[in-house]
């Protein structure tokens, strides 16, 4: 059990700044997820945490305690790598009781088998004893690797996208063994993903990194609802957010916004009451693929558009619009049957509107945006 700070730490390799002055606090127990596209920086992030990467600049704490030329042995982490690093001489029952058998931490024969019994039954891979790595699938050796983090009592467990080579049943299921995992042991974790629903499901917070940098870090739900520029937006969610320009508009004394061929998109009261202090009238309109109502027929007062693509996936259909040359995103039912060309109308929810600066795409305003952040707090995020 351990708090984890990082303190204007720098990364560079050669030219390349792979972690640029990036502070960080991780609370005791707490389950944060580094989210973000390839070459962000989450990995060196760990890695930096681990004692496996030092940085150029700043400071690294565990428990308090500065750990910058602490070498990885004894900080006392635990670490799953995305490639295994199994042994590749050992079976899988020596390769997972190797922490067990350290001489930092080395345990009792008895004790050991009673831990690896029990982590690989976790996994589903207690049949798997006396195979080597060689044997054994890219799924199953990965597996191996987390049961290795597992039997140990770290004050940290980091985890480098641990499930990403499970099937997508096991990947569900080892979600919630690993959350109840952290919850049982009461140890820090720090988890890698570029994956955003492994994300919102695991995390007490999300810290989302972009070349280096930490763009925001809060709760799911604020990710979601409340990002904090249009590059976190468009992270999460799946069809992705819908970003179009728009113009705000005044008639009869109420704020409107005109975009897609449209003029008189309603503003909720408390954005219009945001907006007539501000000076500028040039927005980006974020709107979520759940927030867009279709049609085949005419419907007065909706924009007409073409149907661009439709791809069924399961429970629901991803339907693309193109409307005015843009194209929008949303969710239909899984029987929705369309053909490409086919005219349809759309109405926007423009309640659940998020509006951004259109020119340094930062986060402006949305309808009712406390009330996100008290749904977090009051479910003790």
């Amino acid at each position: 059990m351990a708090k984890i700070e990082l303190d204007g730490v720098t990364k560079r390799y050669g030219k390349n700044t792979a972690l640029d002055n990036v502070s960080l606090t991780v609370e005791d127990n707490e389950f944060l997820v580094l989210f973000g596209p390839a070459g962000a920086g989450k990995t060196t992030l760990l890695k930096t945490i681990a004692g496996v990467e030092f940085p150029q600049k700043g400071l690294v704490k565990i428990g308090g305690e500065i750990v910058n030329h602490v070498e990885p042995m004894h900080r006392n982490v635990s670490m799953v790598f995305e490639n295994y690093a199994l042994y590749p001489h050992m079976s899988v029952y020596d390769n997972i009781a190797s922490p067990m058998r350290s001489k930092l931490y080395k345990k009792d024969e008895a004790y050991i088998r009673e831990t690896v019994e029990r982590v690989t039954k976790m996994m589903k891979i207690d049949h798997l004893w006396e195979r080597k790595p060689s044997q054994l699938s890219n799924g199953q050796r990965q597996r191996v690797a987390i049961g290795r983090c597992l039997v140990r009592e770290p004050n940290v467990f980091l985890m480098d996208e641990p499930l990403a080579h499970l099937d997508a049943k096991l990947r569900h299921f080892m979600r919630s063994e690993l959350k109840e995992m952290q919850s049982s042991f009461n140890t820090t974790t720090i988890y890698v993903t570029h994956d955003y629903m492994e994300a919102m499901s695991l995390a007490d917070r999300i810290a989302v990194l972009n070349h280096g940098k930490i763009e925001q870090l809060g709760t799911s739900q604020e990710m979601y609802y409340t990002p904090c520029n249009e590059f976190v937006a468009t992270l999460f969610g799946e069809p992705e957010i819908n970003l179009f320009p728009a113009e705000v508009v005044a008639e009869n004394g109420r704020l409107y916004l005109s975009a897609l061929g449209q003029e008189g998109l309603p503003l909720e009261e408390d954005v219009c009451q945001a907006l007539v202090h501000r000076e500028d009238r040039s927005y980006d309109v974020g709107i979520r693929g759940n927030d867009v109502r279709f049609s085949f027929e005419h419907r007065p007062g909706w924009m007409a558009g073409t149907v661009y693509a439709n791809e069924p996936i399961g429970n629901k259909v991803i339907m693309t619009v193109d409307v005015e040359g843009t194209h929008i995103r949303l969710v239909a039912p899984n029987d929705t049957r369309a053909g490409l060309d086919q005219p349809v109308y759309l109405s926007l929810n423009m309640k659940n509107a998020i509006l951004f600066d259109s020119v340094d795409k930062s986060y402006v305003i949305r309808s009712d945006a406390q009330r996100f952040t008290q749904t977090a707090a009051a479910a003790g995020r």
